[in-house]
């Protein structure tokens, strides 16, 4: 079978959905198509799928909402297809590698051992990843799997953004810093690079990932020199439902006053708080923007949510000495020019001056003339990532070199 004849299948799993993708498993990775299973646990729990050929475009309901029947409904439809035997991997997004992992993996016993060894790492999404994967395998026991982990391309910052200023002995734990959103920010180096050039990607750069998970990278060089999520993804600025930073303190406040239990307390900052929770209203961005004007709750949480990205923005700078790029991506960062506008405001300092018409329709260079720094808008793309590295991984003769794919070397992808 020819390569362009062959299939990646990429997945993205979450707490009440799982994103798929479908690609040419040539050096392109060329989408074929794409789909979800969105309100996993809800009512109205439904498949769609957006693809080239006409029979690829449909939208049915999922018989049962829970996610066991998502991921049945997910593999039947797989099964079903007429390509299914050009199916030669599935790629997973997983969220933490933990201390272990730096690069992508074959899924092997072994793996999904160190996996549930380090689940209490992020509980709240390595144990559902670890059930997609597990259905794959019983349903596809052939089918090389590959795991393509979020922290990897953060994996070797430098020491002192690794650590956290707790006692050491839990560093031996593998307690640290850790950063996600590791995936698009590989894909935006390397994106970087072909639209402006290898010397611009090399250069000093913050991405920032604004979406439902929002966080900032300082890479150098094409490599994280820093991230604004630690240990888990609830940390950093805030987020659609989750807190960012928080006072420490406030655990034993809660549990003080409110009896606020450890799980409590965790599922108030992952799914509570951030937009949602200072607004009282809503998690999602477009919705507080169209309120703003007639809601101050909305209006706070719009303000918040950009004065500490903005916050963040300058940390880097100095972190990396200067800013060359800034790049903004994600559902926020593509798609929302006023909080652009507004994480930008005041920012001259540095060298960043938008050119209003440009932000205003989102062009992919929305910087002045007049500014040093150049403001980029990229849309970022994790399965087309995940394609790409489980197409090198599983390159003939790659299994035998020692040298597996590694996120950063962005010129390799």
């Amino acid at each position: 079978m020819k390569t362009a004849d062959q299939r990646i299948l990429t997945i993205n799993g979450g707490s009440s959905s799982i994103k798929f993708a479908l690609f040419e498993a040539g050096d392109s990775a060329v989408r074929i198509l794409r789909g979800a299973i969105d309100r996993i646990g809800l009512p109205e729990t439904t498949l769609r799928v957006e693809g080239t050929n006409a029979a690829d475009n449909f939208e049915q309901p999922v018989a049962s909402g829970d996610h066991s029947a998502a991921v049945g409904a997910l593999i039947d439809w797989i099964d079903q297809r007429p390509d299914r035997d050009a199916l030669i991997a599935v790629g997973h997004r997983v969220v933490h590698g933990g201390p272990t992992y730096s690069e992508p993996q074959r899924i092997t016993a072994k793996v999904l051992e160190e996996l549930r060894r380090f689940s209490a790492f992020d509980p709240e999404h390595l144990p559902e990843e670890i059930r997609l994967i597990n259905a794959f395998q019983r349903r596809f026991p052939d089918l090389p799997q590959v795991a393509c982990f979020d922290t990897a391309f953060h994996h070797d910052m430098p020491r002192v953004a690794q650590m956290l200023p707790i006692p050491r002995r839990y560093s031996v734990q593998g307690v640290r810093r850790y950063g996600f959103h590791g995936l698009s920010y590989a894909f935006l180096v390397s994106e970087l690079a072909r639209i402006a050039g290898t010397p611009t990607a090399h250069g000093r750069a913050i991405l920032a990932h604004l979406g439902n998970g929002a966080s900032l990278a300082a890479v150098h060089d094409g490599k994280s020199m820093d991230t604004s999520m630690s240990f888990t993804p609830a940390a950093g600025v805030p987020m659609s439902t989750r807190s960012g930073d928080l006072d420490p303190g406030l655990v034993s406040y809660l549990a003080l006053t409110e009896q606020m239990s450890a799980k409590r307390f965790n599922e108030m900052v992952n799914s509570q708080s951030g937009l949602l929770g200072v607004s009282e209203t809503s998690s999602d961005m477009r919705d507080l923007l169209n309120r703003e004007t007639q809601d101050v709750r909305s209006a706070e949480a719009i303000e918040l949510f950009c004065y500490q990205v903005k916050k963040q923005v300058g940390a880097f700078a100095a972190a990396l000495g200067g800013l060359d790029t800034l790049v903004f991506a994600g559902g926020i960062g593509e798609n929302a020019p006023s909080v652009r506008a507004r994480i930008c405001d005041g920012l001259g300092f540095l060298g960043i001056e938008l050119e209003e018409k440009r932000n205003a329709v989102g062009e992919g260079l929305i910087s002045a003339s007049s500014g040093t720094v150049a403001v980029r808008v990229i849309h970022t793309d994790e399965e087309l990532m995940i394609a790409r590295s489980v197409a090198l991984l599983l390159r003939p003769g790659r299994a035998a070199e020692t040298d597996t794919p590694n996120y950063t070397r962005s010129g390799e992808l």
